[in-house]
């Protein structure tokens, strides 16, 4: 039986764009160089929203306010399956990359699944179709 892992991400519009985090070389062909929501696993004992705050901490110097899901998705990669809860959330500082490479602001209708992790697809359908 695979590994299961909760996960959270954090989706940031601005100025109508998503910022989009790419991370860098991962153990994962599947995730290496894609872009993602940034965020990661919560502790035990932690909330998601504390746990997605922390995260932003941890990865990226960042502070946000952490809103409600937008979406939720559950992916089964080749070697574990994630359900990954994404939040929207609201930037309340900059930010220094630290675990990805660089930060893009991508319109929606430039959205493409295949620079982003394989599990964001069904999020990024959301996004387009919302955000038009």
């Amino acid at each position: 039986m695979k590994r299961h892992i909760e996960a959270v991400g954090a989706l940031f519009v601005e100025n109508g764009k998503v910022l989009a985090f790419e991370k860098g070389e991962t153990k994962y062909p599947y995730t290496s160089h894609k872009f993602e929501f940034p965020g990661g696993k919560p502790e035990p004992g932690e909330n998601p929203k504390q746990a997605l705050m922390r995260e932003l901490r941890e990865e990226l110097d960042m502070t946000a306010e952490v809103y409600d899901v937008f979406d939720s998705v559950t992916y089964e990669y080749p070697d574990f399956t994630v359900t990954l809860r994404v939040y929207l959330c609201r930037r309340t500082s900059g930010y220094t990359l630290r675990e990805h490479t660089r930060v893009a602001a991508i319109a929606s209708s430039d959205l493409r699944d295949e620079e982003w992790a394989p599990a964001d697809s069904k999020i990024l359908r959301k996004i387009r179709s919302h955000l038009l």
